[in-house]
């Protein structure tokens, strides 16, 4: 397939091939046997290949079918092919193909006389061959050839590129072919293969045992999908090569050399964006919140692939072209989307809503287009329509390439320098997807440094990767400083909170108040205060668990702090103090706390009002208390309230559903039963909390142990 690169250099010692012609003028007619002679290339090989660059015998359409030997007329070596066209392989000097760049290169059919046509078509060519006697001898098939073909040798199948099994060729990118051929000793003395005459001998007439003529034609099939490639396909874009099968076999071999070498690019390019691909990812560890760095990931690994794809085609027969077409086409217009989400989120836009909807309508249509346009599924869509796809195409890509241009314009306006950076990789990726009508204008898109093809659009992908490498390096670097200053931030917070906590052990007369606090995160959800009233030598206790975690929660947890301060100046009252803390909840986006409130008299008498926070326990047992709404979910909520004595050497524990919800590595809940036995042991907070975490902890864990004081003993007299 043409539009494939091949290059063939002339590495070994190539004969130019000579056709004599007579003049017609003042001339008697020829017989038609003569006419053969003189139309024939003549030959001499010694140890190298010689491009067989004409006269060629052409004409579109194929062959019928010998009845009784069941194959092409069009290949029989006594074909009378007079009245064909005579076609001229030999390049122009500097000649090269316009979408590769391959130099050498022959214009195809559709510039010759045939535009627009599409299907079979024959060349065929008389060659006199004189090689050393007994030698082998074998073609290499055209190396830039649109898109399959048979060669047929006196008649004989030799070989083919492509599958002609089924109903339609099955076409692959252009390789390099070998294939043996009979040598002009053996050729002469076959039966039924036609004795070398003195017509059919070297140009002396000599009839050596080496010599004999040989009749080439080449079936050639064209996809309709190939006409979209250029103005000039269609054909045989370079000669063939006929040698002996050493001299053929290096030239073969130096060819695939070149063809490998020619796709180096593309796998470093799948090389380099699997990398980046790779590293967008990674980057995702430090910043989860940046989605940017998923799409660059995705958009890497779709150029990685499309990279892949080339070389696969390229290299091997392992995807058809139309299969190739198909998968390339689909992951191009998949990174066209992708690129318009990566600079979407990129630049943090959020209107229009419906743009993500409109980049994938558009991709979907640049789907249909190009399945349509490169006819994939033969027959699907007249021909006569499928061609009027090529502009739909460019339409579509232009609006893409449209979109693009207008996210950025936006980044510009908002971001400034930040979107000055992304515009020229927006431009490169402009370049890169119109290489091909780019082309058209004859801008060169292909160079061969050290042999190996590079073009416009490598050089842009490439660009495209360095540019995208230092905006993903600027945008972690200023990832990184924001969460530094979130760090920090979170420590400050961290502090707040231990400087807004009681003490871990305060001693009042006839209490003793234990508390430990071990936050899940750096900065906690759970909150007690602890408040001796000098005035009447109460105590009221407020202990909580603020919905959430982090930064949130801990300034929930400062607002509720301060609210809890100011109200208990003004009455100690539990369910005064909840009353007023469900106020400062309300209407703050969802914000809510489970609660409870205890005051404790100096004769040890206790009120308790909760607002859905986990009772306490007294000398181990879990106290009998109503449920009730926690804090900010209703205006006006009322609160369950009960009263208690504490007796001499009475312990109560307050606890944070951090304890009972501790879970270890198997799933397994720490339980209120663990809770039960815990408790009833003589033991301290730091104890309970210290379990609890060694279990497993999930949750902020809390735990406060108020001891009533024994009574002293009487001294004896």
């Amino acid at each position: 397939m043409t539009r494939t690169v091949h290059r063939v250099l002339p590495c070994l010692f190539l004969l130019a091939a000579s056709a004599v012609w007579a003049q017609a003028a003042g001339r008697p007619a020829r017989t038609e046997a003569k006419a053969q002679t003189e139309s024939t290339a003549h030959i001499t090989l010694g140890q190298a290949a010689v491009p067989l660059y004409g006269p060629w015998k052409f004409t579109v359409g194929d062959s019928p079918i010998d009845p009784k030997t069941g194959q092409p007329l069009w290949a029989e070596p006594d074909f009378d092919d007079s009245k064909w066209e005579t076609v001229d392989l030999t390049p122009k000097n500097a000649a090269a193909d316009p979408v590769s760049g391959l130099s050498g290169y022959v214009p195809g059919w559709t510039a010759k006389g045939h535009p627009g046509y599409w299907g079979y078509a024959w060349y065929r060519m008389r060659v006199a061959v004189e090689a050393r006697p007994g030698a082998a001898l074998a073609l290499a098939g055209p190396a830039d050839v649109d898109d399959a073909y048979e060669v047929f040798d006196n008649g004989v199948l030799a070989g083919h590129f492509g599958d002609f099994t089924g109903n339609r060729p099955r076409i692959y990118y252009t390789r390099p072919k070998m294939f043996p051929l009979p040598g002009p000793g053996n050729r002469a003395a076959s039966a039924g293969q036609g004795a070398a005459t003195p017509d059919e001998t070297s140009p002396n007439g000599t009839g050596a045992a080496g010599s004999a003529t040989q009749v080439l034609a080449f079936r050639l099939w064209m996809d309709p999908g190939t006409l979209a490639s250029g103005p000039d396909v269609g054909g045989m874009h370079s000669a063939p090569v006929l040698g002996e099968v050493g001299a053929v076999a290096a030239d073969n071999q130096m060819r695939w050399l070149e063809l490998i070498r020619a796709y180096a690019s593309s796998a470093v390019e799948c090389l380099l964006f699997g990398l980046l691909a790779v590293v967008a990812f990674s980057l995702i560890l430090f910043d989860r919140s940046d989605r940017v760095y998923l799409w660059m990931g995705a958009l890497f690994l779709l150029l990685a692939a499309s990279a892949a794809l080339v070389e696969i085609s390229n290299w091997t027969e392992v995807l058809s072209a139309p299969v190739f077409n198909l998968l390339i086409e689909g992951d191009s217009a998949l990174i066209w989307a992708v690129w318009a989400m990566v600079w979407w989120v990129w630049f943090g836009l959020e209107r229009p809503r419906w743009l993500p909807r409109l980049a994938v309508a558009l991709t979907l249509l640049l789907m249909a287009s190009d399945v349509v346009r490169d006819e994939i599924f033969f027959g699907l869509v007249p021909h006569a329509i499928a061609i009027h796809f090529v502009t739909v195409d460019l339409i579509l890509k232009l609006l893409f390439f449209a979109l693009l241009s207008w996210i950025v314009i936006e980044g510009i306006r908002r971001q400034g320098v930040e979107g000055w950076l992304v515009l020229p990789v927006v431009v490169l990726r402009g370049v890169a997807a119109f290489t091909l009508q780019l082309n058209l204008l004859h801008i060169r898109m292909v160079w061969f440094p050290f042999g190996a093809q590079v073009g416009l659009g490598d050089f842009a992908s490439l660009l495209v990767a360095v540019v995208i490498a230092l905006l993903l390096l600027r945008r972690l670097l200023q990832s990184i400083k924001r969460q530094r200053l979130v760090a920090l931030d979170v420590k400050q917070a961290q502090e707040v909170q231990q400087v807004i906590l009681p003490e871990a052990k305060l001693v009042l007369p006839g209490l003793t108040i234990e508390s430990e606090y071990r936050p899940a995160r750096e900065v906690g959800g759970d909150f007690f205060q602890v408040i001796p009233r000098q005035s009447d030598g109460s105590l009221l206790i407020v202990a909580g668990d603020v919905t959430g975690k982090g930064l949130q929660a801990g300034m929930l947890v400062a607002l509720l702090v301060g609210a809890i301060r100011s109200t208990s100046e003004l009455n100690a009252d539990p369910a005064f103090v909840l009353e007023a803390l469900n106020r400062r909840l309300m209407g703050r986006n969802n914000a809510q706390a489970t609660c409870l409130a205890l005051r404790i008299d100096a004769a040890g008498s206790a009120t308790l009002a909760n607002a859905g926070h986990m009772p306490p326990y007294l000398n181990g047992e879990l106290l009998p208390m109503e449920g009730a709404l926690p804090l900010g979910m209703m205006e006006g909520a009322e609160f369950s309230v009960m009263h208690f004595q504490l007796l001499p050497e009475d312990k109560l524990f307050l606890l944070s559903d951090g304890v009972a919800e501790a879970t270890d590595t198997n799933g397994k809940l720490f339980g209120f039963e663990r809770v039960h036995d815990l408790l009833r042991k003589s033991t301290t907070a730091a104890e309970v909390a210290g379990a609890a975490q060694a279990f497993g902890q999930k949750d902020d864990i809390s735990v406060i142990a108020v001891t009533r004081a024994p009574v002293a003993e009487p001294a004896l007299a």
